[in-house]
């Protein structure tokens, strides 16, 4: 384990950041841990949280200063969706990936053995055991704003499912989920690591599509600040920015897994086995499809493209309505140009484009950045369809 130490940390304006029980939290509990914020020049406090709507009202109130996000949520809260509007900046991304469809081992067991069977994708095979069904399967998601919501909905769909009509998505906090499962309160969840390999641990459920099935190396967890306080503490902004990169680098070299889940597994962390942890760690798992990652494929840089994918599926699903101004709330709240200018001092290479086509890659690929190319993973979605946003190159 390499962990830079302390030098001359300075201290600044208190940060209060909020976040959950879940494996892409990591960024922001190693870089509180091992000191990062410290150095950086930045006070922070972690405070865990219950539920993503505690996040959410927490910063519309002006409790948090920040969050460990779901970006979706981060919109809402933006345009006052769920009451109280609070302006918020995404001026880093945390981490790819990360979440699992798990269903009751009964039900994956017969969607596997239909897939198996008729030769068709999981969706498919979901939709032909649930013909015939009077009520629709009740599925869990963690919030109506979430990338698991918008994640499930798009999975479903290729399978030719309804929301409302074969399937009812209820919302469950990530920590309860596997709890609703053994009840038999839900025949399934989405949610984030490590919840679904806890289900598979406890006997109540097998995953049956892991983030990569849907979207590879698909945007997770975001890094959300209030805007007011970003203007007013610019170099403290800055500082929390290097810090999240540095731990981002940390939480994704595969010979830290076993220091980053044994720091994660602490009672006033996470609280469960760190095996549990380690199963969705790079280096750290046995399974490679589904791992939360941190640095590489430039995971910390706010791409507006991601952004633009996000809202475009809300309004696909009436999250949001025609009269918002995708593009210009996109530029509003993704703030690559705040990314590039933090870490000039780290001298990590940066992307010189704010925006990338998405899904159309198959394999490992180059982008253009700043000082040297970055490497990319492959970005399908499991319908092989291409989402080309707007692209720019960005003011250096």
């Amino acid at each position: 384990m390499s962990v830079v130490p302390l030098k001359n940390p300075r201290s600044g304006p208190r940060m209060r950041i909020g976040f959950l029980r879940l494996t892409d939290s990591a960024p922001a509990i190693v870089a509180q841990e091992f000191g990062y914020f410290a150095e950086e020049g930045v006070d922070t406090e972690l405070l865990e949280e219950p539920s993503w709507a505690n996040i959410a009202d927490k910063l519309a109130y002006g409790f948090l200063d920040a969050a460990v996000i779901l970006p979706p949520l981060a919109f809402a809260i933006e345009l006052g969706l769920r009451g109280v509007s609070q302006k918020l900046i995404i001026p880093c991304n945390l981490s790819l990936g990360g979440n699992t469809v798990t269903l009751s081992r009964e039900l994956a067991a017969q969607v596997r053995g239909t897939s198996a069977k008729d030769g068709i994708p999981l969706p498919r095979a979901l939709a032909v055991c649930l013909a015939g069904r009077e009520t629709p399967l009740p599925l869990a998601i963690v919030h109506a704003y979430s990338t698991h919501n918008l994640l499930l909905r798009y999975w479903l769909a290729t399978g030719g499912l309804e929301v409302g009509r074969d399937v009812l998505l209820t919302v469950v906090p990530p920590a309860r989920a596997v709890e609703a499962l053994q009840s038999g309160q839900i025949a399934g969840f989405c949610a984030g690591a490590p919840w679904g390999e806890i289900a598979a641990r406890a006997g109540a459920g097998d995953t049956i599509a892991a983030s990569d099935d849907i979207w590879q190396n698909a945007p997770e967890k975001a890094f959300a600040v209030r805007a007011r306080w970003a203007e007013e503490n610019p170099d403290a902004l800055k500082g929390a920015i290097r810090a999240l990169a540095r731990a981002g680098q940390f939480c994704d070299a595969p010979e830290n897994a076993s220091y980053t889940g044994a720091l994660l597994s602490r009672q006033k962390y996470l609280g469960v086995d760190s095996h549990a942890i380690l199963s969705s760690l790079p280096g750290g798992a046995i399974r490679q499809d589904n791992l939360s990652h941190f640095w590489g494929s430039a995971a910390t840089f706010p791409w507006r493209s991601h952004a633009l994918w996000f809202l475009k599926q809300m309004a696909r699903w009436n999250l949001i309505g025609g009269e918002v101004d995708q593009g210009a709330l996109a530029a509003r709240v993704y703030r690559g140009d705040l990314y590039r200018a933090a870490t000039v001092p780290l001298g990590v290479s940066v992307p010189l484009a704010d925006a990338k086509t998405e899904g159309a890659h198959d394999a490992t690929w180059q982008i253009e950045a700043a000082p040297e190319p970055i490497l990319m993973g492959p970005d399908r979605f499991c319908d092989r369809t291409v989402f080309e946003p707007f692209t720019a190159p960005a003011d250096l």
